[in-house]
């Protein structure tokens, strides 16, 4: 049978990019990619980097502070959002371009618009043309979920935050996972008014004692931290948002900000007509080679709901191209995959938590928190916590969870030793390097908990 394609990619995402870039460029597949928005998906238009920009841009206040604890006659002034945002946007251009410019050299074919699963083989566009592939991969991401509650129509979104036409002076973030909790620190740092709701504790999931001082640290910070809340109603009064909470207290915003969770971005795609099996939130379902039910339909990336992190996407979109086309069987390793949450402080994290080594038994825990040298020479209340989750049987490294300026610096690092299979003995056999924080993880002796 006769395609027009060899593969058609659904999605502009890092996953999708990657698969449709190795399977054209390197083993000469024939492959169109379809992305109905721009370019670069999620993480390049409106997630990880335009997110990290800001944190960089919010933590310039508190830098200036240090300087003057250090002797520097510093000041910060004011902070021009439009002046940012223009960069911003100037910048996020400019990598749309590398990505379109990269499908263009390999020699993809890219439709800017939405397209749908329309059979096995079968691709159906916006403009209603049909377009045959031997393979299809769906590569269509996530996106936020916001639950319907009167007024959520009034809730922006991590997708909308960065179109803001200006800074609010108060607003409000519902949520308590790693996105709210990065924002909150970010609006913070930018000099809003920041309160934070959720019903459960924030950044659950997460090392306990780690998340724990997080919070405390975002609280000591200035965000106004509300747990065990449940949002009844959101009305516009005037300028302001008056939100009516499941207890009948009541406060005014600016804004309110949504991020409680993301789900698969499966609506309408056709796959349920194609036979293809969907989980109950929407994620493809799909196995270790990223293959669904339908053997010439495979996924990769947030719309599997597998790991939803960019550098797990693209190793999935890599892993298809290399199984697929260049007949090396290849799949990603869902093990061990580090990860970093961009908050004040910084958290990175790799392998299992406490809580889940306790579950296990013959576990140690060695932990070391300490005022790092830099802010308390400035006279702040910083703190900084190294935890090593050890296997008491074969001394591997089973969790490194880090507290810490450049955390996510230091835990890609770690990541490094513990997917090599790194021994605690192996980690204090490696001198320090002096004065830093990360020498802490080799020189922590004495295990202060046991499993």
């Amino acid at each position: 049978m006769q395609f027009d394609y060899d593969l058609f990619v659904i999605g502009g995402g890092s996953g999708g990019v990657r698969a449709a870039r190795i399977a054209a460029s390197e083993y000469g597949a024939k492959v169109a990619l379809a992305e109905e928005y721009r370019m670069g998906g999620t993480c390049v238009i409106r997630g990880c980097v335009p997110k990290k920009l800001m944190v960089f841009a919010s933590t310039a206040p508190g830098a200036v502070s240090e300087a003057r604890a250090y002797g520097w006659d510093a000041q910060c002034g004011s902070f021009d959002w439009m002046a940012f945002r223009t960069k911003l946007d100037a910048e996020l251009d400019r990598l749309e371009a590398i990505y379109r410019k990269g499908q263009s050299n390999a020699g993809v074919t890219v439709y800017d618009q939405r397209a749908t699963v329309a059979g096995a083989h079968e691709v159906k566009l916006a403009d209603g043309s049909t377009i045959s592939a031997k393979h299809i991969l769906v590569a269509t991401g996530g996106q936020p979920f916001v639950p319907d509650f009167p007024g959520s129509d009034l809730v922006m979104t991590s997708n909308e935050i960065f179109k803001m036409e200006a800074l609010p002076k108060r607003i409000l973030i519902v949520g308590g996972g790693y996105i709210a909790c990065e924002f909150a620190c970010i609006l913070n740092g930018l000099g809003v008014n920041v309160t934070q709701f959720n019903r459960s504790p924030l950044l659950r999931g997460f090392d306990t004692e780690a998340r724990d001082l997080i919070v405390n640290q975002m609280a000591a910070g200035g965000i106004d931290i509300h747990t065990h809340i449940v949002i009844a109603k959101i009305e516009k009064d005037g300028d302001e948002l008056l939100v009516t909470c499941g207890d009948e207290r009541q406060d005014r915003f600016d804004a309110v900000l949504y991020a409680t969770g993301r789900v698969p971005n499966t609506g309408n795609l056709g796959l349920e007509d194609a036979g293809v099996k969907v989980g109950e939130r929407g994620e493809i379902d799909v196995d270790q080679w990223s293959q669904t039910n339908i053997p010439s339909i495979y996924a990769v990336g947030d719309v599997t709901n597998r790991i939803n992190l960019t550098p797990v996407a693209i190793r999935e979109g890599h892993a298809f191209a290399d199984t697929i086309f260049g007949a090396k069987p290849t799949y990603m390793d869902h093990d061990l995959v580090a990860s970093a949450v961009f908050t004040q402080p910084e958290f990175g994290t790799c392998g299992i938590t406490e809580e889940e080594a306790a579950d296990r038994g013959q576990a140690e825990v060695y932990v070391s928190s300490f005022k790092p040298m830099r802010s308390g020479f400035a006279g702040a209340d910083d703190r900084v916590l190294m935890k090593l989750i050890v296997c008491r049987d074969t001394r591997a490294v089973l969790g490194c969870h880090i507290v810490a300026p450049d955390a996510g610096e230091m835990i890609q690092m770690i990541a490094i030793a513990m997917k090599m299979g790194a021994t605690k003995e192996q980690f204090d056999a490696t001198c320090a390097v002096h004065p830093t924080m990360a020498e802490e993880l080799v020189t922590m002796r004495n295990p202060v908990r046991h499993y």
